[in-house]
């Protein structure tokens, strides 16, 4: 799943937050190049799950991804400073960014066993524009007009993807699925106005040693609750399915794609709480953008998908009003950082 939003710039041009800590952290260069890495590795991840989707339950593939990848996470900690780098003073904020990416990987997930992965992908992708609007109450952030039409294009390119002019019975997968990936934006939003506050505080590893662990106990959770299938039984729908299928022990065949989503995991945490750490989101987040074209690629090579024409449109609406909110916030910091210089020559 991919992880969007301009946060780091919110939480920068928000009143108070012009501490010491947060100037030392600004590295863009290598910001970006986690991104990067990090997006990848993400597109290789959506890619296996959705490959493994009609044999595994996903909370099973949750739970062996997060156990392998946690191994690593621990690793990074070692590198990072050791144990104590794990101690925090805000278990609390931890635990709620936690919950969040579970349910945001959660819903997208179950969206992913039945559409294409490229509509997935790119439903997902309103993620930056829930953050921009809810950076408004949550962060006191003003908005301008501009930056609403962005967000207004961003959501009418969704709605296309939604094919509102065809009826129930015509469309190939239910609604619900469809508003799905949307979901999980909306949560992984929240969790991103989290990120840049608790990254200034804590080592990367530490944070993907966090997010593991709440995927392992949540998962843990499932197995313990419907682990033995029972709730799945008589279901039609396949992302119900995909959710709720009795656990079973894995073929050797695809013991290396398990293996390969641990790694997976552990990259994708690390990479990207790194690369919020160190980048302003304004000008690291557009490489997310990345994560689309590698959507479509693994649609087409794997499955010998290609998005419809209504994808298409959307796709390229979500992606404009996406990258010009980021520029839109680029060109606000620049300001202020300017009135700052005047202010500070006087």
């Amino acid at each position: 799943m991919i992880a969007i939003g301009p946060v780091r710039a919110a939480i920068l041009l928000a009143p108070g937050n012009n501490d010491m800590t947060t100037s030392a952290l600004n590295r863009p260069g290598a910001g970006i190049v986690f991104i990067i890495i990090g997006v990848t590795a993400i597109s290789a991840n959506d890619m296996l799950i959705k490959e493994l989707s009609g044999g595994y339950p996903l909370h099973q593939l949750v739970f062996l991804r997060s156990g392998i990848g946690i191994l690593f996470s621990l690793a990074m900690v070692q590198f990072e400073g050791g144990w104590s780098i794990l101690r925090t003073r805000q278990p609390g904020l931890h635990f709620l960014r936690g919950l969040l990416v579970v349910i945001a990987n959660m819903t997208y997930f179950a969206a992913l066993a039945v559409l294409p992965l490229a509509e997935a992908t790119a439903l997902f992708f309103v993620a930056p524009l829930f953050i921009t609007l809810l950076s408004i109450p949550i962060l006191g952030e003003k908005v301008g007009p501009l930056r609403i039409g962005a967000v207004v294009v961003g959501f009418a390119g969704a709605l296309i993807m939604q094919r509102p002019w065809e009826g129930g019975e015509t469309l190939e997968v239910s609604r619900i699925v469809l508003l799905l990936p949307m979901l999980a934006a909306l949560f992984y939003a929240l969790n991103q106005l989290m990120t840049r506050k608790l990254g200034a505080t804590t080592q990367a590893s530490a944070l993907s040693v966090y997010i593991q662990g709440s995927f392992l106990l949540v998962s843990l959770a499932f197995y313990l609750v419907a682990g033995d299938g029972r709730f799945a039984e008589g279901a039609e729908n396949q992302s119900v399915i995909f959710l709720l299928r009795a656990w079973t022990w894995p073929a050797d065949a695809d013991w290396p794609y398990l293996i390969g989503l641990g790694v997976n995991s552990a990259i994708v945490g690390y990479c990207l709480s790194q690369g919020y750490r160190l980048a302003d989101a304004a000008t690291a987040a557009p490489f997310e953008y990345v994560g689309l074209p590698l959507a479509v690629f693994w649609g087409w090579a794997i499955w010998s998908e290609l998005p419809d024409w209504e994808v298409w449109i959307g796709m390229a609406l979500i992606a404009g009003a996406g990258l010009f909110v980021f520029l839109r916030e680029q060109q606000k910091a620049r300001r202020i950082a300017r009135a700052a210089g005047i202010k500070a020559r006087y």
